[in-house]
Formats: structure tokens, C-alpha cells, sequence
């Protein structure tokens, strides 16, 4: 049978362009591997009514009340292979299944790239964070720290001041005099040795230890990661990708259409910056012109 859509990703774009085009009554298969980038996380902040759950279980809920559509599918399977067909897609998963549908959406999500440094990567969505509006307030007013990864670090490190003292450990990297500037203006300190271990107990971070052997308190470490495309789908197609500040994007117009017609993308892949608010929207903006297109060709 070929479906009216395929959605590749589960996460929060994929499941509310499910939702909006189940309550459209169109046959919907969500491709999901269950392992969405905020996985790490223990808690979502500043999505609207759901503050501080973890999520895990607004997924969870949204998959549950999916139920209730009887032409909306969630199979846990990953999406492998993606064909461009004379007029509909083809979709094949690692385990050999293929599927066919007149549209696809793209929401498979992005991976992040961490630097490796001892105490780090365990410490990844609690005490070592990416976003100040995700996770910031919790830190209000503790010593805090931004991790220099690329020049995204310096406007980093300019923002988090507005939730407690901050500072920069270029971690041997070379700063810009103009950027030192900014930075004295802000009020952030800046540590030129670099970074080689995270302490603390637990998930908890109470300092760094640098490269001369001296200690830093901070509570939390922020840093701007690179990322990539947790499926290889978009490269198959022949979708046009720019190359942006995070990592790279597929190009999509004000209805989610990438350059290839028929096929949309929605969240973290398709939008730069990123947040659990705007992958939903960006969701249900790509259904609503999915729906349309069914319609009206």
C-alpha cells in the first residue's frame, strides 16, 4: 500500500507533524530509532505547559495520543535508504522493510560533536550544556563557564553573563583583541590554559582542572557543539545543505519544502538555532503544507 507520508524521526518535529496530519485522516508511518538528541537531558524548559519535563515522557505522551489515530503508524525501525520515485518516494530501514508514500518528512535530528576531555561527555545535558534558555536559569547566579569551541564561543560567552559570573577557557585557542574587548565590557574573565578535566561528584561539576595544574570553580560549562545529520537520507535525495554556525542544514522554504519537491524537513536539521519550541512548530508547519500538497497537488 503506498501511504500518504513517510516521516523519518520521532522526535519532537516528526511526532507533531504526525499528530497534525493523523487529525487530517492521512495514512502516516513515523520512522523512529528512539534516541532523540535531547536524550541526555533530565528535563525540557521553556516548552510551553511543559516545563521541566523530562523528554522522555512528553515523547512518550505524544506517542501514546497518537494511538488515537487510526491512520498514523510509529514503528521503531531506522530509516536507511531513501529513493526519489517517478511520482511518490520509497523508504527502506536497516531491517529491509521499504515502504512507499506521495510525501516525506524529514525529522531524523542532529548529532553532536563533544570535544574529549575527561569528565565531559557523562557530564553532557546536566552540567555541561548548550543552551542558556534551556538550562540556564537552574544555574542562576553560580559560577559558570563557556568552553571555547569555534568563534560561536565568543557570542556565547557574551550572553551567559545575564545568569551568573562567567568564564571563557579558551582552552589554548587565540582570542581576538576586539573580542577582549567585548569580553572586559561583559564582565567575563577569560582563561587562556587549556581545559583537561571536569570534577565533580556524580553528574555535578564544581570546577576544572587546567593544563598548569591550577583549579577553576564553575557549576555548569557551556559550549557551543559541532553537529551532523544523524541519517545520511538528505545526501541521498540530493536536498540542497548549507553550511551554518552549528553544523550543516537542509534548505527549506517558509513551508519546510526542500529543493526537492514533495520532500520537507522540520527541526534541528532544517532551522538554526534550535529548541523543542521551535521543532514542533517547524513540525506542524511542514504537515499542514504536506496536507495541502495531497490536496491539491
Amino acid at each position: 500500500m503506498q501511504l500518504d507520508t513517510i516521516i523519518v524521526g520521532g522526535g519532537f518535529a516528526g511526532l507533531a507533524a504526525a499528530t497534525y496530519l493523523g487529525r487530517a485522516r492521512r495514512h502516516v508511518v513515523v520512522f523512529d530509532t528512539g534516541s532523540p538528541r535531547n536524550r541526555f537531558a533530565a528535563a525540557s524548559h521553556g516548552f510551553l505547559g511543559q516545563d521541566g519535563i523530562a523528554p522522555s515522557t512528553i515523547l512518550g505522551t505524544a506517542q501514546e495520543q497518537l494511538r488515537s489515530y487510526p491512520t498514523v503508524a510509529v514503528t521503531k525501525a531506522e530509516a536507511s535508504e531513501a529513493r526519489v520515485q517517478e511520482d511518490h518516494f520509497s523508504v527502506c530501514t536497516t531491517n529491509g522493510d521499504q515502504l512507499e508514500a506521495r510525501k516525506l518528512i524529514l525529522a531524523f535530528g542532529l548529532r553532536d560533536a563533544i570535544p574529549s576531555i575527561t569528565g565531559l561527555e557523562e557530564r553532557w545535558g546536566a552540567t555541561v550544556l548548550h543552551c542558556p534558555y534551556c538550562h540556564g536559569f537552574e544555574f542562576s547566579s553560580r559560577p559558570l563557564g563557556v568552553l571555547y569551541c569555534s568563534e560561536a564561543s565568543i557570542h556565547q560567552s557574551l550572553l551567559i553573563p545575564e545568569w551568573g559570573p562567567t568564564t571563557l577557557f579558551l582552552n589554548g585557542n587565540p582570542l581576538m583583541t576586539e573580542h577582549v574587548e567585548l569580553l572586559e565590557q561583559r564582565g567575563v574573565a577569560i582563561e587562556p590554559e587549556p581545559v583537561v578535566k571536569l570534577e565533580g561528584e556524580g553528574l555535578a561539576l564544581s570546577s576544572v582542572t587546567l593544563a598548569n595544574g591550577s583549579n577553576r570553580e564553575i557549576e555548569a560549562l557551556y559550549l557551543v557543539p559541532q553537529s551532523r545529520f544523524s541519517s545520511p537520507l538528505a545526501e541521498q535525495l540530493g536536498l540542497d545543505i548549507e553550511q551554518v554556525v552549528l553544523g550543516p542544514m537542509i534548505c527549506t522554504d517558509e513551508h519546510k519544502m526542500s529543493s526537492v519537491n514533495g520532500v520537507y524537513a522540520a527541526g534541528d536539521i532544517a532551522r538554526s538555532p534550535h529548541s523543542v519550541s521551535w521543532a514542533v512548530a517547524d513540525g506542524v508547519t511542514a504537515a499542514i503544507a504536506t496536507h495541502r500538497a495531497l490536496v491539491f497537488g
